[in-house]
C-alpha cells in the first residue's frame, strides 16, 4: 500500500497532489484511507491472525487445519482456506510439515535405535511386530473422532503379545500429554497386576502426535523417566486416573476402536 508513503511525504512538505501524480494513484481513496487507516476487513484479519499465532505458539507441530480449530475455540471463526492464506502470508508452518532442504542440511539421527527393523535376503529393511511374551512390545496410535461437542482424540496402547488394549487416554486437544497419559495408564495397570514392564519397547509412528513424532521407538521406562523426547513423564501410578479404565471389552463399538483392537486373547 502506497498511502503511508504519501502521508510521510506530505509531512516532509511534498504536496499530496504531486505525490499521487508521480505514483499514479487517485487522491480521493487516499483521503478516505487517511480518515480510516484500518478497515474492518483488516481488523478482522488481524484478530484471526492473532488467534492462529497463539495456537501455533502453543502447538508448533500443528498445521493450519488444526490451528483453525484452536482459533474457533478462541472465538475467531474462519474457513480453513482463510487460515491457510493467513499462515502462508505470515510464514507460519508446521514444525513437521515444512520441507527443509534448501540449506543443504539433513535431518539428524533418531534419538533411539530402531529395535524392530530387520533386513531380508534382498537387502530391504522392514519391521517385525512380533512378541513372545507379555510386555515385550507395545504399539500406540492416536485417532481423531467427531462428537456432538467437537473433536475427540483417543490414544491407545496395545500389547502385541495378547493383542489387547492395555491403556488409553482421551482429550479434546492433541498434545504430548495425551500420549503420556495413555502410557502412564498402561504401565499403572500392568504394575497393579504385578507385572514388570522394564525392557518393554513402545513403538509409534512419526506423525503429528505430540512428542512421539521425534522417534518411532522408546524403551517404556526411558519414556516414563523423562529422558526421551516425550517431555515430562513419571512412572507413578497416580497419573493413571487421567485415562480411567484401560480394559476394552469385546462389545466396544467399532467406531471407537477397530476390530483388530477389540480382540481379547483367551
Amino acid at each position: 500500500m502506497m498511502y503511508p508513503l504519501v502521508r510521510e511525504l506530505a509531512v516532509d512538505g511534498i504536496p499530496v497532489t504531486v505525490t499521487c501524480r508521480v505514483l499514479k494513484i487517485a487522491r480521493q481513496p487516499y483521503y478516505r484511507w487517511l480518515v480510516n487507516p484500518v478497515t474492518t476487513a483488516e481488523l478482522v484479519a488481524a484478530y484471526r491472525a492473532n488467534a492462529l499465532f497463539d495456537a501455533h505458539r502453543d502447538d508448533p507441530e500443528f498445521g493450519y487445519r488444526f490451528l483453525v480449530d484452536e482459533a474457533r475455540d478462541a472465538g475467531q471463526v474462519m474457513a480453513e482456506r482463510t487460515a491457510w492464506r493467513l499462515c502462508s502470508q505470515l510464514g507460519w508452518w508446521s514444525a513437521f510439515g515444512k520441507k527443509r532442504g534448501r540449506n543443504g542440511k539433513k535431518a539428524g539421527p533418531p534419538v533411539h535405535d530402531d529395535l524392530l527393523a530387520v533386513t531380508d535376503d534382498k537387502g530391504r529393511t522392514r519391521h517385525e511386530f512380533t512378541a513372545h511374551r507379555p510386555n515385550q512390545l507395545w504399539l500406540a496410535d492416536i485417532t481423531e473422532h467427531w462428537t456432538g461437542e467437537g473433536k475427540l482424540y483417543l490414544c491407545a496402547v496395545k500389547d502385541v503379545y495378547s493383542n489387547r488394549i492395555i491403556g488409553y487416554s482421551m482429550d479434546s486437544r492433541m498434545k504430548s500429554r495425551l500420549a503420556v497419559a495413555a502410557l502412564d495408564n498402561a504401565v499403572a495397570r500392568r504394575r497393579a497386576e504385578g507385572a514388570d514392564v522394564a525392557g518393554c519397547i513402545l513403538h509409534t509412528d512419526r506423525g503429528s502426535q505430540g512428542g512421539f513424532n521425534w522417534s518411532s521407538q522408546h524403551p517404556v521406562m526411558e519414556v516414563l523417566s523423562g529422558s526421551s523426547s516425550t517431555g515430562s513423564g513419571s512412572g507413578d501410578s497416580t497419573k493413571a486416573a487421567v485415562a480411567g479404565c484401560a480394559e476394552v471389552p469385546a462389545s466396544c463399538p467399532s467406531g471407537v476402536l477397530g476390530a483388530d483392537r477389540r480382540r481379547v486373547a483367551a
